[in-house]
């Protein structure tokens, strides 16, 4: 039998390290947080940094909601960004099963218009958004945030949706129309469940970039009977204008980042089950 050289130790030795500091770079942040939202003000600055929680205090996460502003940012966020996913799945599914199954002549076009919709900076239609907003009366309202996030999250959703629509089994589709089903019946009933995986993939992906923007929230609201938790975040003040209540950020920042690591890891076979299906079969 062949013996391993030491040319194969050194590589093996070389990828666990790698793995290993890409998991620490990857993770320290988040922990960083955590451990500093259970600090006292004094110990986050102090000369010898302490990688625990000494002294152990919950004061940043009691500030942080002694106020009825920060729960009712929650509640905005989660009406914006489950509206924006909700929307986005029903009209990307539509629009995903048209390109992926259906033959018309300018489908690829679409589809390469729809792949150029990501690239575009959200800054670059931001006044066009506004505008737009305004003349409407939607400005501060949540279903004007939820139809600024369409802008980002459909186009992705359509775009790994369809990817994921080409690569399942056309036999399928095939008998539903020799069975009498239409095209819509055939969808439903046939296609959409089997698309369990890239449904959750696209959808808990978009709910995050949703959960996440700060740019639109913050030009598009005013006050806190809309204004979603990252902007709420950011607006943090301390006891005087020059003093950053970093305890505080800290520990908002870990409540409305953990529940997001909790969907990731229960979702996570099936996050990665719809982005391979999608990328290896499209």
């Amino acid at each position: 039998m062949r013996t391993k050289g030491l040319g194969y130790y050194i590589g093996r030795v070389l990828f666990y390290a790698l793995v290993v500091f890409i998991v620490i770079y990857s993770v320290f942040p988040f922990y960083w947080a955590v451990v500093s939202s259970f600090k006292t003000s004094d110990a986050l600055f102090s000369a010898n940094p302490s990688f625990l929680p000494t002294p152990f205090t919950l004061t940043h996460y009691q500030n942080v909601f002694s106020g009825a502003a920060f729960g009712q940012n929650l509640i905005n966020s989660l009406i914006v960004a489950g509206g924006a996913t909700l929307i986005c799945l029903v009209l990307g599914v539509l629009a995903a099963y048209a390109l992926g199954r259906l033959r018309f002549p300018p489908k690829n076009a679409v589809l390469y218009i729809v792949l150029a919709m990501t690239m575009f900076p959200q800054v670059s239609v931001l006044s066009g958004m506004f505008v737009l907003l305004r003349e409407t009366n939607l400005f501060n309202t949540h279903a004007g945030l939820i139809l600024s996030y369409l802008l980002f999250t459909l186009p992705f959703t359509v775009w790994v949706l369809t990817g994921y629509f080409r690569g399942l089994p056309r036999e399928l589709e095939e008998a539903a129309y020799v069975d009498g089903a239409s095209p819509m019946q055939t969808l439903v009933q046939v296609m959409l469940p089997l698309t369990g995986p890239g449904l959750v993939t696209t959808g808990l992906l978009a709910f995050i970039a949703a959960w996440n923007e700060y740019l639109f929230a913050l030009t598009f609201t005013i006050g806190n009977n809309v204004r979603t938790v990252p902007v709420a975040i950011a607006s943090f003040g301390g006891a005087t204008p020059f003093e950053i209540p970093w305890g505080s950020i800290m520990a908002a920042s870990v409540v409305v980042t953990v529940p997001l690591v909790i969907l990731v890891l229960i979702f996570q076979q099936r996050i990665v089950a719809g982005l391979t299906a999608g990328a290896v079969k499209g």
